[in-house]
């Protein structure tokens, strides 16, 4: 027959229930600690969502239309030219009126838009990339310019180059 099992020590059942209580502790801690950045997030994501909502709304922003412009580009020889329609958005209609109310400014943006375009090539204002990158160069030359108005996008509704 064999011996029965020896019964653990005192020490050995002691360590084996402190270490449960250390994982119980951090398991906790671990479990507060995420509840609380969570919810300190999803606090600060419904602050933020109002804000954003209506950054973009465009019921509440302002467009200033300029008359078509007629540029000669930067292309060997001088022979191609681009007809363009621009309308800047800016942030709210206060802002668009005061670029239409003074000359000066609505001048300023025209000469910046005017400058541009007879820098550009033919080849690469044909293509998607080349419009998009003349959109971005129009918004922040105009908005570096006019430090009061902000311009938050750019609209082409004419559009033509001539090879």
């Amino acid at each position: 027959m064999s011996a029965p099992a020896a019964a653990p020590a005192d020490g050995a059942k002691k360590a084996g229930g402190n270490n449960k209580m250390f994982m119980i502790g951090g398991l906790v801690v671990a479990l507060a600690g995420g509840g609380y950045y969570y919810k300190t997030q999803a606090a600060a994501h419904e602050e933020e969502a109002p804000k954003a909502a209506k950054e973009v709304s465009p019921k509440e922003r302002g467009l200033v239309s300029f008359d078509p412009f007629v540029a000669n580009l930067a292309d060997e020889g001088g022979q191609r030219f681009v007809r363009v329609t621009v309308q800047l958005v800016v942030a709210d209609a206060a802002q668009a009126a005061e670029m239409t109310e003074i000359p000066v400014m609505a001048m300023q943006a025209r000469a910046i838009i005017l400058e541009l375009l007879s820098m550009q090539l033919a080849d690469t204002l044909v293509t998607p990339d080349g419009k998009i990158a003349l959109r971005q160069a129009i918004a922040e030359r105009v908005a570096e310019a006019l430090h009061e108005i902000e311009v938050v996008d750019v609209l082409f509704s004419d559009f033509v180059v001539q090879f």
